[in-house]
């Protein structure tokens, strides 16, 4: 059973979810865990002037995904920011090219699950995991969230990304704030749990 941790990351915030995803998945004993980043489509000349390209340089040994990557998988966990309360350009072109695969029903019954990150506290996180449950359905996923067994989303002590549709993480304006433990914690959890689902699926 192969679980495929789908991610852009300008900045390592959604990276630091995406480990700790893959962290959880691997916890499901019979589980195949790979991770993946979407083609950048930004110049580096570019990246550098956002303040992004040296971040980058901590997770560029994972290897860019293909396509046809896709429908190898049992599952998969999609990582991005939030760009105005939709996922991010990067993410959204790898998902325009999956047409073929769309045509051919490729991921018909895969699991398909989704986590964000934004830079306020209300910048568009639910909104972007909802959007994005759109594609997945048109491609006949099957669509998992992040249940209230994970009660680290009822925490009210401190400011926390998570939600029932995903997990989360709040960056900050400038990107100063990296994933407290909580939203590791939910990441991990949500990993585990479309694992688990798509184990019972693959049997």
């Amino acid at each position: 059973m192969k679980v495929l941790i789908l991610f852009y990351s300008a900045y390592g915030h959604i990276y630091k979810m995406a480990e700790a995803a893959a962290d959880g998945a691997r916890t499901v004993g019979n589980a195949e865990v790979v991770m993946r980043r979407v083609p950048e489509t930004l110049s580096e000349e570019i990246l550098e002037n956002m303040g992004a390209l040296a971040a980058q340089k901590a997770f560029s040994d994972i290897p860019v995904c293909s396509v046809d990557e896709l429908p190898e998988a049992d599952a998969i966990i999609f990582g991005t920011p939030t760009r105005f309360g939709n996922m991010c350009g990067q993410m959204r072109q790898f998902l325009d090219a999956t047409g073929q695969l769309w045509a051919r029903g490729k991921l018909v019954g895969k699991v398909g699950s989704v986590f964000t990150s934004s830079a306020t506290q209300h910048g568009g996180q639910e909104s972007t995991i909802l959007s994005f449950h759109i594609t997945l359905l048109h491609q006949g996923m099957v669509i998992v969230g992040l249940p209230y067994a994970f009660a680290g989303q009822m925490r009210i002590d401190e400011i926390t990304g998570g939600s029932p549709y995903g997990a989360s993480t709040i960056a900050g304006g400038k990107g100063e704030r990296m994933p407290s433990e909580n939203e590791l914690d939910a990441a991990r959890f949500q990993g585990k749990h479309v694992a688990e689902i798509a184990a019972k699926l693959a049997g």
